[in-house]
């Protein structure tokens, strides 16, 4: 029988290397990977004007990144387990420095979604490799500071980009998003290049290319299906939307009957064994879900309802991004300290206040009080992201890590898009059935109708975040197991 490991053979299952260089060159990389995510939202408006497209192609540009994203984290732990850390590395940050420069200098629209593609691709690589670094060279006593900073990047970097757009599109042409951003990744990619060193160990796995084109149908058809139906101009009754979510529902379905009865699956669904595992995975998911929706109903609530201008929504909207990355560090030392239950329930329990306060925002209420919810929101969001997803992690034994990331990494994509489908969709449908009856609704009326369905919506994440609470009083800290005979 395996005996429980000690605190010693845990430190001597790491590799030797100085940790900090290492994640010093993956967190920078990261940052501006995740960053394009969401800068690029703000200057939509501009692309199209300047390129002559419409706004469902220009939504292309956000799309196709998540829906890339959607399909190539899944195979992440077949990456990290084939290829050092190193190749890993140079290819994402070459990948994602390229896509840049494309998108920067792209005469038409095609060349600027190629870049944009080429981008998702490195991004995808990069942060399921980062989250792996951390669990390969951190002992467990001081994992939960090291996944606080990939927090900081993961949660900050895509809370500042439309604020960041906003003040480029301001002053600037919409190309000086990519062209600031490109000496950024350059210096990333040189500095990995000479600092960064292989922590993880390679293997040579069969990738099973069935197993792929079933995860591609699978996670892509839902991404895709519910992007479109969040996007506000489509719902989730139009008919594109329902053959993309049957076929990725069906796929999906189809690929996890396969794992199961894999030998060497492209996705260890074992990691599901494991309690805290999956209790985490559904908490992160939950809140990733009312985050995600939140800053999409927000703007388009203070813009069209509160009549508030696109940067003075920005700027509502900014402290609580800077706020959240600065408690992420911070939360994931007391992790270290206290575990999860103190910082994970009174986080979920915040949550839950804060957005039942939503329900009452109506028009005239002051940009501070919004500001001061959002705040409350996002730290709450710092209090439980994090210190869910390293105490499900912790859990799992060595060998499962690629696949444990692969899986919160994917499942954060698709529970981020499915959760701003679900709260646009609700708030058109109040706003809808609010109108139904008025021929030609005065703007008061317009105004109202758009409130009603906003504060459903509200009402829907407020339900989200009490199911996360319930979640959250399971929650239990527990040493992992570390070696594959346990």
């Amino acid at each position: 029988m395996a005996h429980a490991p000690t605190t010693a053979e845990i430190k001597e299952d790491l590799p030797n290397v100085k940790p900090i260089p290492i994640l010093a060159v993956l967190l920078s990389g990261a940052f501006v990977a995740i960053l394009n995510e969401t800068i690029l939202n703000v200057a939509l408006q501009a692309i199209m004007g300047d390129l002559g497209v419409n706004s469902s192609t220009a939504q292309w540009l956000v799309t196709s990144y998540m829906l890339v994203i959607g399909i190539l984290i899944p195979i992440s732990a077949y990456f990290i387990q084939r290829f050092t850390t190193r190749q890993l590395f140079i290819t994402a940050m070459t990948l994602f420095t390229l896509g840049t420069i494309v998108a920067g200098f792209s005469p038409t629209f095609a060349f600027l979604l190629i870049g944009r593609i080429v981008q998702a691709v490195g991004t995808a690589i990069m942060i399921p490799l980062l989250m792996n670094v951390i669990l390969a060279v951190i002992p467990q006593e001081r994992r939960g500071a090291a996944m606080g900073m990939m927090g900081l990047v993961i949660m900050f970097a895509p809370a500042i980009g439309p604020t960041v757009s906003g003040f480029i599109i301001e002053g600037l042409s919409w190309r000086w998003i990519f062209f600031l951003v490109i000496p950024i990744a350059l210096f990333s990619l040189v500095f990995g290049y000479f600092v960064l060193k292989n922590v993880t160990k390679t293997s040579k796995p069969k990738l099973d290319l069935f197993s792929f084109l079933l995860s591609t149908i699978g996670f892509g058809g839902i991404v895709y299906g519910f992007s479109t139906a969040g996007k506000g101009d489509s719902s989730l009754a139009d008919p594109i939307v329902i053959a993309s979510l049957a076929a990725g529902f069906i796929g999906l379905a189809a690929f996890a009957f396969r794992q199961i009865k894999m030998k060497d699956p492209l996705l260890d669904l074992r990691v599901f064994r494991y309690p805290m595992f999956a209790f985490g995975l559904i908490i992160v998911m939950l809140v990733m879900m009312t985050m995600f929706a939140l800053m999409l109903v927000l703007p388009i609530y203070m813009q069209s309802a509160l009549l508030f201008t696109a940067i003075a929504t920005g700027l509502i909207m900014l402290p609580g991004g800077i706020i959240n990355g600065a408690m992420s560090p911070i939360m994931g030392r007391i992790f270290d300290k206290v575990g999860p239950r103190p910082i994970i329930i009174p986080g979920a329990i915040l949550l839950v206040i804060t957005v039942f306060t939503y329900r009452f925002s109506t028009p005239g209420v002051d940009e501070w009080i919004l500001a001061i919810q959002h705040i409350f929101v996002m730290v709450s969001v710092a209090m439980i992201m994090m210190p869910a997803q390293t105490n499900g992690l912790n859990h799992l034994p060595r060998h499962l890590y690629p696949h444990g990331t692969a899986i919160f990494n994917t499942l954060m994509q698709v529970s981020g898009a499915i959760g701003a489908a679900i709260f646009i969709s609700i708030m058109e449908t109040g706003r809808s059935n609010a109108l139904s009856g008025i021929e030609d609704p005065t703007a008061t009326q317009q105004i109202e109708a758009l409130t009603i369905g906003a504060q459903q919506s509200f009402s829907f994440g407020f339900i989200f975040a009490i199911i996360a609470l319930v979640i959250a009083l399971f929650i239990r800290s527990k040493k992992p197991k570390t070696t594959e005979s346990e």
